[in-house]
């Protein structure tokens, strides 16, 4: 499905997840998933996916026997081993005999049908594939690590422990163990059986300290290779059963770099014996590098270093897999997979690298095609590093380079400057910006001002005030702008990061002159040629603004939820009315499409609401998280969602045209290629990049149903699980200590159990378990990969006390010392007095007697003061080694150090109450550092009320008000400052603010309405409020609005209000919503308009349901009858009863008030497949136009909006609707009287007003031609009837008014002309696609059902093409262009008014005309002849010649 594609990065830590078989297939295993490689080329290629594991893919291994080399198995941490077809890409078979997670699996290179695995509580478990049966084997109870089955006996299997133990068994004897291979003190990495069956190709030689003998072999037997994390690797004799050889690895210092004393700890010792080289051993080393080891050389340099030929061709960090095959053209490959996130195949005979392709290790959040570098191609991944990839590149396709310094987290936006080649800007999740010159090896250039989180959009654009004010004068200048989770845009001077970034919302208030808060940003786009931004908010508006000033045009109300992404169509080569489209996509499904040309070539002086988009494109399932326009083709956009796929769209008409489903899990980013129109890349969630082309997809819309079935069965899932994975997540491989096998890991870490669609606000948890933390070399910081296992129950349990022992537990002593020293033996107590006494009654105490010290320690609590002080002394470095800092505190305490107890509770985090109420004792000063002391002690017990309570002891209000704001007390703090401080403290207005803001990201609309309202901010209430958007919300929000003075947006509010109601029906809620305000009574008379066009075409058709609520006036028979005044008539009367409205009304009841008020709302152009009751609302805003343009004796506008009415019908494909509006407007058929009690007729004056008439009424006569029509169709004469029963005959020519308007030659010429542009169209359209097919290639069956010359294009059988029948005519490019000129020109001759105005079909009429001459005398000869003639004239296509045939014969 895809053309090239990046594929997600191999698992880390497994002795072997990747493979390759003789075909030139390698299989990779990557998070779940095994990636399907064709390396056999000169470039590889990514053919397809095998998905199904549900946790990460430990082990994979092709069954080598010929004509099964398509089918392989792989292992998991799942449990499972499973069997699959690598050429269908489907499950063959699954095994679950172990119960553990699986760590090693191999298919036997001796029995086609043998397959071993082992788990990670040394359990072996042999599954016979033909069979299907499983046999089990507990050799050793140690952890495995690898495992890998003898290419000489199907018996044997070699097995590597984490303890640096090798086991050899036989599977043919129950596992019985031949050999227990002791050497290794560390965890065995890998194992590589000798490709002879033979102990006999490597001499002997008396083994030294470096290198051991190899004896000659006496015993049949094999070697064994096996590398170990002790730095060794060593050769192993299975007939003997010991070492036979042993090889150091060598340290290799990279030029230039010191030695990395971690190195050691990051080591990962493959091993790999090449088919056909038996004294040739492969391995990795400890800094990516592979060392080729001749066996049978002496002395230390007995290793090859690969790729010594040209620099860069070694991995950059330490290799985990290798595989070799001998493809049929006789090349011998090596296939090595990395922690630098690299595949490389190297060429065994040069020992250099022939390709290397890049794999990716999180999330593609961005990716960008350079606007100066053609084809160069920008990625930003959740791996924290970013990608540029050279697309165009012919020697290699897969020319990326990678740049991580001073990235550190997941790049989450990119930018290329418009103008500086290699200039690229990036923003991270960590809130950083940054500039790259990426063809340089400077480290980037990082903006002081950090965002607070992710961010979401970088765009380059003019400067605006403050930074516009520096620029040079002349020179074209350029800010970085950056959006993040925060919804703040921060514009940054790229000549100088290092100052401080300035926030556009300062420039944006004070131009617009702005007091509310404003909505939180998530998205931008500038206009390509500078001149306007557009900004997506959080609540779903978006505001387009006009630089430098950035004064408001207009606000874009029509998604309900957060702007994902923002897209101005491109400028170059397209027409001028397409440079205003606006794409945005929301966290709703719909993408809209804004016509902003007039709002941007006539800036109103306040901006202008819009509420109605251009075009929607519906379809996707999910939220949009991307989108882009082609720069090849005229409003073709291609967007990216949630829901798994990629669509791209026609935008103009409302069209899908295909879709993309080759990823699995969510989209992130899109971009079309800059060179192919034909190509577009995509990026998600499952770590991969995707190429493919629009052409080749077999759907053409996104499925109907959720894609992501499994995703949400995960996030059902039980939470305990998710807790189990975030505890696995700490746990990185390699390390010692005991229990278990290390899991796999992707990129670090392991796979996470499951995932949540993210929020735009921030990137959710479940992406981080999922992405990788590590960076990439050549020496990147990272984190130390080994760490012990331990088990997580058994630390708890040995961490929880024994309660019932605490109980019975004495209390422990203060004086512990002199305690203990009462428990010697009698006769030392007895000396004790003694010596007492001798202290208490001598004048000098014995010599070597100092009470309180020392062996006399215990006496100074029965000697004097400064005997206890020297005890308490002994007593306070006793409890202080103990780590008994509470008694020490005590002990100052009682000897009146109370200023000392509480700085020591301070330092070691133990005070309390009982010490704080005694702090008053010692001074104000030393109480009031205690009580603050106290309060950050609280806090960090998360006490924050006993806190706060503590500092309001102190008079620190504000600080306590803080404290509470802080830790998102809002209720709290705002009771405290309502209770102690004024009604006008500003610090209440901030607390009600932030609460609202927590409040509404919450979803408590209600609530933080309140908010908004306590601190005055009436128009912030309402806008939260109308977030709901249903009508008790926008009712409630229009209402508040208007009683807070905010009329404006009380209109905006009552207008959505009304127009949700009318769309269901409910005539009279909607008029009682826009009554409250008398500035809507425009509005109230479109809908009285709408509610009586709706009910009188629904009474007239009974096509529809009855309204839901509708007013008694509206009603058939009640109010304002009918009486054949039409409803035209009803509707001025209705006007004038129950709206006071009439042609004497006069002040803001006025007809040009009105007529104003109206023309500012929006009326888009009509469009096919409209709904009809949002056609009938458009065509009565034009009725009620056409009404108070009646009551201005405006005929011009009258005539025009007339006109306007009853298109909208007739575009939308209503026909028999528009049919009834015609007859209800006109009961006559007489576009020139108007109004049948004062014969009011229309003036003809002006040109464009005659056209509107003249096209009004064919478009009359044109509906009463079809009733002539159909009435004669449908009376049958009788046979036998009696001859009064026949209808009487029509007068002759009666219908030759109607005709004579209706066969208009100049109309004619101008549908001939238009037909003639669109079969030239066709032409060439369908010459591009056979052009486009043929440089393609065949293609497949079943894809030939459109033929090069058009759909549907076939000849009768037996009848010769036409390619057969006319081979002079076939037509070229050039001249299909020639005639599309000559048509084009034809067309432009003819009057604009012919075009604007059309008239209905005129070949349709002349064939109507002449059907009803044949059965009727109503046309005369003289119009039968004009028909006829202009048939003859204009009826030059096929399907026209064939009607006409049997009138012009």
């Amino acid at each position: 499905m895809h053309e090239r594609s990046l594929p997600a990065s191999p698992n880390w830590y497994c002795s072997r997840s990747s493979d390759v078989n003789d075909s030139g297939v390698l299989g990779v295993g990557a998070k779940n998933v095994i990636f399907l490689i064709d390396v056999s080329a000169a470039s590889c290629r990514v053919t397809g996916e095998l998905v199904g594991h549900k946790d990460l893919v430990s082990g994979f291994s092709f069954c080598q026997h010929a004509g099964q080399s398509h089918v392989c198995v792989s292992s998991s941490g799942d449990g499972t081993v499973r069997f699959w077809d690598s050429d269908s890409q489907v499950l063959i078979r699954e095994h679950a005999a172990h119960k553990t997670p699986v760590a090693a699996v191999h298919w036997s290179p001796v029995d086609k049908n043998l397959v071993v695995s082992g788990d990670e509580k040394g359990v072996v478990v042999c599954h016979w594939h033909n069979t299907g049966d499983t046999a089990s084997f507990f050799p050793e109870p140690r952890t495995i690590f690898c495992l890998t089955c003898s290419p000489h006996t199907w018996s044997s299997v070699a097995v590597g422990y984490k303890d640096g133990m090798i086991v050899l068994i036989d599977v043919s004897k129950k596992g019985e163990v031949m050999h227990r291979l002791r050497g290794h003190e560390d965890e065995i990495h890998s194992l590589a059986w000798s490709p002879v069956a033979s102990e006999e190709v490597l001499d002997s030689r008396p083994e030294d300290t470096e290198a051991g003998s190899v004896s000659s072999g006496d015993e049949k037997g094999c070697y064994l290779a096996s590398g170990s994390k002790d730095q060794t690797m060593r050769i192993w004799s299975s007939a003997k059963g010991k070492s036979v050889m042993t090889l150091k690895l060598p340290y290799l210092k990279k030029r230039g770099s010191a030695v990395d004393p971690g190195v050691k700890e990051r080591l990962w010792l493959h091993v790999h014996w090449p088919t056909g080289r038996p004294t040739q051993l492969v391995s990795s080393c400890f800094g990516g590098e592979l060392v080729m080891w001749d066996l049978t050389r002496t002395g230390k340099q007995r290793w090859t270093l690969l790729g010594t030929s040209s620099e860069g061709q070694n991995h950059s960090r330490i290799v985990f897999n290798m595989s070799s095959a001998r493809l049929q053209d006789g090349r011998e490959l090596l296939i090595s997979t990395s922690m630098d996130r690299e595949i490389k195949c190297w060429d065994l005979a040069s020992l250099d690298c022939c390709w290397t392709l890049p794999t990716l290790g999180g999330f593609v959040y961005a990716l960008t095609f350079s606007p100066v570098g053609v084809g160069c191609l920008a990625l930003g991944v959740g791996d924290n590093m970013i990608r540029v990839w050279n697309t165009l590149a012919t020697q290699n396709q897969y020319d990326t380079r990678s740049f991580w310094q001073g990235v550190k987290s997941k790049v989450t936006a990119l930018a290329w400057h418009p103008k500086k080649e290699g200039s690229l800007s990036f923003g991270t999740d960590d809130g950083k910006v940054g500039i790259f010159e990426v063809f340089s090896n400077r480290p980037p250039q990082i903006s002081s001002s950090y965002h607070k989180k992710t961010v979401y959009t970088l765009a380059w654009g003019p400067a605006v005030p403050p930074v516009s004010f520096g620029a040079a004068g002349g020179k074209p200048s350029y800010s970085l702008y950056s959006c993040a989770g925060e919804g703040v845009i921060l514009q940054h001077d790229p000549s100088k990061l290092s100052g401080e970034a300035s926030d556009i919302d300062k420039l944006i208030r004070d131009t617009n002159n702005i007091q509310h808060k404003l909505s939180p940003h998530t998205d931008l786009s500038w206009k390509p040629d500078g001149k306007v931004v557009a900004i997506g908010n959080e609540d779903g508006c978006v505001e387009v603004y006009e630089a430098p000033s950035l004064k408001q045009l207009c606000s874009i109300q029509q998604h309900h939820k957060i702007i994902n992404t923002l897209r101005w169509h491109h400028d170059h080569d397209s027409p001028p009315e397409l440079h205003c489209l606006l794409a945005s996509g929301s966290s709703n499904a719909t993408v809209y499409v804004h016509d902003l040309r007039s709002v941007i070539e006539n800036p109103p002086e306040s901006p202008v609401v819009l509420t109605e988009p251009y075009r929607r494109l519906c379809g996707h399932t999910s939220k949009i998280t991307g989108m882009a326009w082609s720069p090849h083709h005229e409003a073709r956009l291609v967007t990216v969602s949630y829901d798994g796929t990629a669509q791209v769209w026609d935008a103009l008409r409302e069209e899908p045209l295909a879709n993309y489903r080759g990823h699995v899990g969510y989209l992130l980013c899109v971009d079309w290629s800059p060179v192919d129109p034909d190509v577009i890349w995509t990026g998600g969630k499952d770590f991969t990049l995707h190429e493919w082309r629009v052409s080749k997809q077999e759907f053409t819309r996104p499925p109907k149903g959720k894609k992501m079935v499994d995703l949400k069965e995960k996030m059902k899932a039980n939470p305990k699980q998710k807790k189990k994975n975030n505890n696995n997540n700490k746990k990185v491989a390699g390390g010692g200590g005991g229990g278990g096998a290390t899991p796999p890991q992707t990129n670090g870490v392991p796979v996470a159990g499951g995932e949540k669609a993210a929020p735009r606000a921030e990137l959710s948890a479940e992406e981080e378990e999922d992405e990788v933390v590590s960076t990439s070399s050549p020496a990147p910081p990272s984190a130390p990969f080994e760490t012990q296992r331990k088990s997580f129950t058994a630390v708890k349990s040995k961490d929880k006390p024994d309660l019932n022992a605490l109980k019975k537990k004495k209390p422990r002593s203060m004086l512990p010392v002199s305690t203990a020293m009462d428990h010697r033996p009698k006769e030392e107590l007895l000396q004790d007095c003694v010596t007492l006494a001798s202290v208490r009654h001598s004048s000098a105490p014995p010599a070597g007697c100092v009470p309180g010290r020392g062996e006399h320690i215990h006496l100074g609590l029965f000697s004097d003061r400064p005997a206890l002080c020297r005890m308490f002394e002994a007593e306070e470095e006793a409890h202080v080694e103990a780590g008994h800092f509470d008694s020490v505190v005590y002990l100052r305490l009682w000897s009146g150090d109370l200023e000392g107890a509480l700085q020591l509770a301070t330092e070691k985090g133990e005070l309390s109450d009982h010490l704080l109420s005694m702090a008053p004792m010692a001074g104000f000063g030393v109480w009031s550092r205690t009580v603050e002391a106290f309060v950050k002690q609280l806090c960090l017990q998360e006490q924050y009320l006993k806190a706060a309570s503590h500092l309001l002891s102190i008079h620190r209000l504000y600080e306590a008000v803080d404290l509470l704001r802080s830790h998102k007390l809002y209720r709290e703090a705002v009771a405290l400052v309502k209770a102690r401080l004024p009604a006008d403290e500003p610090v209440l207005k901030e607390l009600y603010t932030c609460w609202a803001a927590t409040l509404e990201k919450d979803g408590h609309f209600s609530a933080a309405a309140k908010c908004h309202l306590a601190a005055g901010a009436g128009f912030d209430a309402a806008k939260v409020i109308a977030r709901k958007n249903d009508v008790p919300s926008l009712r409630a929000a229009a209402g508040l609005a208007r009683i807070s003075g905010e009329a404006a947006l009380a209109r905006s509010l009552a207008l959505r209000c009304a127009k949700d109601l009318a769309a269901a029906r409910d005539w009279v809620g909607a008029q009682d919503v826009l009554s409250s305000q008398d500035s809507l009574l425009a509005h109230r008379l479109h809908l009285c308009v709408a509610e009586l066009m709706a009910t009188t075409l629904t009474d007239r058709q009974a096509a529809s349901q009855p309204a839901a609520r509708g007013h008694s006036w509206a009603s058939p028979g009640g109010g304002c009858s009918d009486d054949g005044v039409g409803i035209r008539g009803r509707v001025r009367a209705v006007w004038e009863t129950h709206f006071g409205v009439s042609q004497h009304s006069t002040g803001h009841r006025g007809a040009a008030a009105l007529l104003q008020e109206l023309e500012s709302a929006e009326s888009p152009t009509p469009t096919a497949n409209a709904p009809l009751a949002q056609v009938q609302l458009h065509s009565s805003l034009h009725l009620t136009r056409a009404e108070l343009s009646w009551l201005l004796d405006a005929d011009v506008a009258l005539v025009k909006e007339l006109w306007q009415a009853v298109a909208w019908f007739r575009e939308a494909g209503h026909f028999g609707v528009s049919a009834e509006l015609c007859r209800l407007l006109f009961p006559d058929h007489d576009v020139g009287v108007c109004f049948r009690k004062r014969s009011k007729v229309l003036r003809e004056e002006e040109p464009e007003a005659a056209a509107a008439a003249t096209s009004l009424q064919a478009f009359v006569y044109y509906h009463r031609l079809y009733e002539h029509w159909w009435s004669d169709s449908t009376q049958v004469p009788a046979a036998d009837g009696p001859e009064d029963t026949a209808e009487e005959p029509r007068p002759l020519g009666e219908l030759d008014p109607v005709a004579s308007a209706l066969l208009s030659e100049r109309h004619a010429a101008c549908q001939a002309a238009q037909r003639s542009v669109a079969e030239v169209q066709a032409r060439l359209a369908a010459i591009v696609l056979k052009h486009s097919r043929a440089q393609a290639g065949p293609l497949p069956s079943g894809d030939n059902e459109v033929g090069a010359d058009g759909p549907a294009q076939t000849s009768a059988p037996g009848e010769p093409s036409d390619a057969e029948c006319r081979p002079e005519e076939q037509e070229t490019l050039l001249s299909l262009s020639t005639k599309m000129a000559e048509h084009q020109k034809r067309l432009g001759d003819l009057p604009e008014a012919v075009k604007v105005y059309p008239h209905p079909d005129v070949l349709e009429c002349c064939l109507v005309v002449l059907h009803l001459s044949e059965c009727s005398a109503s046309v005369s000869e003289c119009v039968q002849k004009k028909a006829k003639d202009l048939l003859r004239t204009y009826g030059t296509e096929a399907s026209a010649c064939r009607a006409a045939g049997r009138f012009l014969t």
